[in-house]
């Protein structure tokens, strides 16, 4: 009898494997790779949700008929990695969903400074930072931030100062950024506060400004007057009304980056904002 049932429910399962693994035979995806757990989630996702550019189609028939517009393939996409990652159904549905209100919410407003950007003014996609040089999240972010803006001309990085409260030397770094920006050297000072992360110290603050050329007495003196608390406080508190509760936290053209940072996500969201700006704020179908 016990043997039965579990033959019975081995092959009920293998059932549903074949099954999600027919769904997912769709033009342009090659979801073969995926373990049979990750195909049934992403199998319901994709006859779950319906096509993200307003067409009356499910993701599914979307991209089999051939219909979908880029941004449902490339979140298609995005959803086919989570259910790699293991993420049930339920939770790529949300994360989408949280993505894809972004675009039709109201964007805040940010403030940049020019001389702490990269990449080109007059780009279309501006990527904003709130960053703290003691998260260790802001340090791994570093790269795949930069790399981002050098491989596309459309879209450039702009850093903003988040130090946090916890951290006992990130008002301090935050500080010599903001001295260094003024003696026209912060992204050497920007990516020296980084790399000394593992053994920040007062000391270790004073010695770059030194080993960057720049006037240590000089430091010394605009700390002694608070010259940059200013700025850093109203830096935090116009992150915190744009809704920052975390650092690294990220802003494309004013809407709050919600998927997982990586490569392959910054690519996403570039395209995606340069379609909607494309789309007059719209997507194609729209």
């Amino acid at each position: 009898m016990v043997l039965a049932l579990a033959s019975t429910l081995i092959a009920g399962a293998a059932a549903a494997a074949d099954e999600a693994s027919r769904a997912l035979e769709v033009p342009g995806f090659d979801f073969s790779r995926l373990p049979a757990p990750a195909k049934k989630e992403l199998a319901s996702v994709l006859t779950d949700e319906f096509d993200y550019c307003g067409r009356p189609l499910t993701l599914l028939a979307s991209v089999k008929k051939g219909a979908a517009c880029k941004h449902t393939r490339r979140l298609v996409g995005y959803a086919a990695t989570l259910a790699a990652e293991g993420a049930p159904a339920t939770e790529i549905i949300v994360s989408l969903s949280k993505y894809n209100q972004t675009f039709g919410k109201g964007r805040a407003t940010l403030k940049v400074d020019e001389r702490t950007c990269q990449g080109p003014k007059d780009a279309k996609v501006t990527l904003v930072e709130f960053s703290d040089f003691e998260c260790p999240f802001c340090a791994a972010a570093r790269p795949l931030l930069e790399d981002a803006v050098k491989a596309r001309p459309s879209a450039r990085l702009c850093w903003a100062p988040f130090p946090l409260q916890q951290h006992p030397h990130s008002q301090l770094a935050g500080q010599a950024a903001l001295f260094a920006r003024d003696n026209g050297k912060f992204w050497p000072m920007h990516d020296a506060l980084f790399d000394a992360q593992l053994s920040m110290s007062e000391a270790t603050i004073k010695g770059l400004v030194t080993k960057l050329g720049l006037d240590l007495k000089a430091f010394e003196k605009a700390v002694a007057a608070n010259k940059y608390v200013d700025e850093l406080n109203a830096s935090r508190e116009a992150g915190k009304l744009a809704g920052v509760d975390s650092t690294p936290s990220l802003y494309v053209n004013g809407r709050k980056f919600s998927l997982g940072l990586s490569g392959d996500t910054l690519s996403l969201t570039i395209d995606d904002e340069l379609e909607w700006l494309a789309g007059n704020s719209a997507w194609p179908s729209n």
